[in-house]
């Protein structure tokens, strides 16, 4: 049976325009597939529909963003034609809809695509084919692989890192606490959970984990494991969860009256998963962070929450004004935009990739302050350095001063 597959495409213009005259600037021009004088063909999968759709709204909001700047004229001169298609967060539907984007579309690159697993099964195909699968909304440290997978970098800090870090703070706040751990059963999960566990085990072993549960995320709920888990006589949880499981264990930690030091981890620390939990239920929550709260007050100033916040007054009024996803789509859909200017007339494969690997020191609308990308050729790694906050039920106090892995 055919997989439907519903896109969102914004276009320029889908021929390329006919050259009429060579002049040294045209003569020097080169293009791959994708672009051409008059339009730059994107490309991407996220889920829009099924377990993970609350992270359709990215493509959404970068199909929003590339509208806007193709009202503006676009990108030197050329418009953007950006395709995001729904794969169900279903690793078979990624492979489709990737095929798709690539044989049939003939994007010039892919990027913002969402999931650790759904990507791993296209990542191959991608590189094989030399196709830049560039900002990928997962951390997970095989991304980090320049030698193996040249074509490939991620978007997010890596899961290691953040594990690690949030490890160093464990240690530091209760040196002898009993750690009670509910993962995600896929590469993210065991990424978060393994580095955090190497950095318990150098110093010693003084903090234990005495208690471990999984889930799928197709898993209707996760009451049985955070029973369990709150009856395993741990003062800390460590929550490596997504979604709608995340604000499943936030309230479930309430409704239990379980009280331990709650870690949670940075991809699941935005308002939208936090207010479905009970802002009031989040309280005391600590996570590692190294974005802006879009819906903050303390935020409401600055020049790129308010570049956000009219994108999506103007094109997603049905957004809500305070959701984290949609302000990271937004500053990735920037960046996105950034290496293609920098690319001038040389939209080849390899200019769009050599510009995404040289990001060290740009700092994404949605970074805080002191926070910028890491990115070299050598190094794919985007961020090392992060904050460490605690939530006080409307905003996140942060510590002064940020921490590295």
């Amino acid at each position: 049976m055919k997989t439907t597959m519903k896109s969102f495409a914004v276009g320029g213009a889908l021929a390329a325009a006919v050259l009429m005259g060579a002049s040294s600037a045209q003569a020097q021009k080169k293009y791959d597939p994708g672009a051409s004088d008059t339009e730059i063909k994107l490309g991407q999968t996220v889920p829009h529909s099924g377990p993970g759709s609350l992270y359709g709204v990215i493509g959404r909001t970068q199909a929003a963003y590339f509208q806007m700047l193709n009202e503006k004229g676009g990108i030197n001169g050329r418009k953007i034609t950006f395709l995001t298609l729904d794969d169900s967060y279903s690793a078979p539907k990624t492979v489709e809809a990737t095929r798709r984007l690539v044989e049939q579309e003939e994007v010039l690159a892919l990027f913002g695509s969402l999931g650790t697993g759904p990507q791993t099964a296209v990542q191959k195909y991608l590189n094989g084919k030399n196709i830049p699968q560039l900002l990928l909304n997962t951390g997970a440290g095989r991304w980090n692989d320049p030698k193996n997978f040249k074509w490939t970098t991620p978007g997010l800090p890596l899961y290691p890192t953040e594990g690690r870090i949030l490890a160093r703070y464990l240690l530091q706040k209760k040196p002898d606490a009993k750690v009670a751990i509910l993962y995600q059963n896929d590469e993210f999960g065991r990424d978060y959970m393994n580095s955090f566990k190497e950095i318990l085990t150098e110093a010693g072993g003084k903090v234990k984990v005495v208690a471990e549960a999984s889930y799928d995320l197709t898993d209707p709920t996760i009451d049985s494991q955070m029973i369990n888990l709150s009856k395993s006589g741990a003062d800390v949880f460590y929550n490596i969860s997504t979604g709608k499981a995340t604000s499943q264990s936030i309230r479930k930690v309430a409704e239990l009256g379980w009280k331990p030091l709650h870690l949670l981890v940075s991809t699941s620390s935005g308002r939208s998963i936090l207010n479905a939990a009970g802002a009031d239920n989040a309280i005391g929550i600590v996570a590692a962070s190294y974005t802006k709260e879009v819906g903050s007050p303390k935020w409401a100033d600055d020049p790129d929450v308010k570049g956000f916040q009219e994108l999506r007054t103007k094109y997603l009024p049905n957004v809500d004004q305070d959701n984290t996803i949609a302000f990271q789509g937004y500053s990735q859909a920037v960046t996105m935009a950034r290496i293609l200017e920098k690319c001038g007339d040389e939209l080849t494969h390899a200019n769009v990739l050599k510009q995404a690997t040289s990001l060290a020191g740009y700092k994404a609308p949605i970074f805080l302050p002191g926070i910028t990308y890491s990115t070299s050729p050598d190094d794919y790694s985007p961020i090392k350095t992060l904050f460490i906050g605690t939530f006080n039920g409307k905003d996140w106090d942060l510590d002064t001063q940020p921490v590295s892995q």
